[in-house]
């Protein structure tokens, strides 16, 4: 039989084969839920403590506020006895169906989880922009601290399984989208990884993802690529929306220093050389109207951590964008990478990444910069070095430190004490200066 919505659904069943008659709450009554004893033992509970009062309450206004006499006690221990069994009621009505509503196998956790839960649903409006890795790591962190969360991603990749798929099928490429799903997942468990799960063999299918796949078919059953990654969401029970910063087919092109012009976003950093000015074609691609929405409507930006000139950069050329950030009355946040970036931004001090951002869109693009104070060594292991600050005046924005390194991937940022300082920013503390750590050696 079809529901309202034309979905062939199944008929209840109560685990014989056997349909279950009625429906609604009717069918929490059925046998081995395991309710109805405990919905019993609290009613027996309430009903045991209004005697009590009630017998309490006829000798007060009888005798006029006597003294207390032995006989009253009937009355005490029917209102204790009512509260008592009326809390092992709750209690076993909690532990019974808990578990199924929350998800949740550790009963023992089940309190914290909903107090986590009602603190995130009142939680900061935050928008994150960028792309990459970089955004993920963000991501992860915050999604612990707010579930109003809107990620905006570039749509500029044109390189490995989403460059594919972008040039032979015509859809935004949904690398960065898949990985910023996961990370904002409440899921850690295989589905996770089956999103992550690259194929290494199959004509057409070796190099990728089966996330990518997902995404590019759901969105040609939908017919939407802003509808394909809801309903992804949905599977991976994920922490806010993601959206495009436009569903233009966006093209990068960079003037390098040296006069020359490089085209495509994997050709920049393949290239090298020192960028000038980084263009987007169309030039006046529109802007995602939820992008903007959110932008306008949040608390907190947050711009980075990730590659400048191709993951966070290419969101704030798009003018929808750029527009909303200037009519935000949010905290805006720039997020420095915590090592520079071959073939983008070797050489960059705080100071360059900054300036770089400023110069691409308006002087009052962030009011706030937060920067690695823990120096790391990355010897040969690792590509770049450390973005480090020179000293040199930081036009319109504060400087937030903090100890943010990833031990077990020094070029990258701890996504719990990043979450910490912006939290910390959205709050109006200051991040406080503790004890550095040991520089990392690779």
């Amino acid at each position: 039989m079809k529901n309202g919505n034309g979905v062939r659904g199944a008929p209840s069943d109560n685990g014989d084969g056997n349909r279950l008659p009625g429906g609604g709450l009717l069918k929490l009554l059925y046998p081995g839920i395991g309710i109805k004893r405990w919905l019993a033992l609290g009613s027996l509970g309430v009903a045991a403590w209004s005697v009590g009062i009630a017998f309490l309450s006829r000798r007060v206004f009888e005798l006029n506020f006597p003294e207390f006499l032995p006989g009253d006690y009937e009355g005490v221990l029917l209102v204790v006895a009512g509260v008592a069994v009326l809390v092992a009621g709750a209690v076993g009505l909690y532990r019974s169906i808990g578990p199924l509503i929350l998800g949740s196998e550790n009963i023992d956790s089940l309190a914290n989880t909903i107090y986590t839960r009602r603190s995130r649903e009142r939680g900061p409006r935050i928008v994150a922009i960028g792309g990459g890795t970089g955004l993920s790591v963000l991501l992860r962190g915050i999604k612990e601290h707010t579930d109003n969360l809107t990620a905006i991603i570039t749509v500029s990749d044109d390189g490995g399984s989403s460059g594919r798929l972008r040039r032979e099928l015509g859809v935004p490429p949904p690398g960065d989208f898949r990985n910023c799903l996961v990370a904002m997942s409440d899921r850690e468990s295989v589905l996770t990884d089956l999103f992550q799960y690259r194929f290494e063999q199959g004509n057409g299918l070796k190099g990728h993802s089966f996330g990518n796949l997902f995404i590019v078919a759901m969105t040609s059953v939908t017919n939407s690529f802003e509808a394909a990654l809801y309903e992804a969401s949905r599977v991976l029970a994920v922490h806010g929306q993601l959206v495009p910063a436009t569903t233009a087919n966006l093209t990068l092109s960079a003037r390098l220093t040296d006069g020359q012009t490089v085209s495509g976003e994997s050709s920049i950093t393949e290239r090298g050389g020192e960028i000038e000015q980084l263009f987007i074609d169309p030039p006046n691609a529109e802007a995602s109207p939820w992008a903007v929405e959110a932008i306008e409507e949040a608390d907190v930006v947050v711009m980075g951590p990730g590659s400048l000139y191709t993951s966070i950069l290419p969101n704030l050329l798009v003018s929808g964008i750029s527009h909303a950030l200037r009519r935000t009355k949010a905290k805006k946040v720039y997020v420095c990478n915590v090592a520079t970036q071959e073939g983008e931004t070797s050489g960059y001090a705080v100071s360059d990444h900054v300036e770089a951002l400023q110069r691409h869109t308006f002087p009052t693009v962030t009011n706030f910069v937060v920067v690695n104070n823990n120096p790391i060594e990355l010897g040969t292991r690792f590509l770049g070095k450390p973005v480090l600050h020179d000293g040199r005046p930081l036009r319109h924005v504060k400087l937030e430190r903090g100890d943010l390194i990833d031990l077990e991937h020094p070029v990258r940022h701890d996504s719990e004490r990043l979450a910490a300082i912006i939290m910390d920013v959205y709050h109006g503390r200051r991040q406080e200066q503790g004890a550095a750590r040991m520089p990392v050696t690779s």
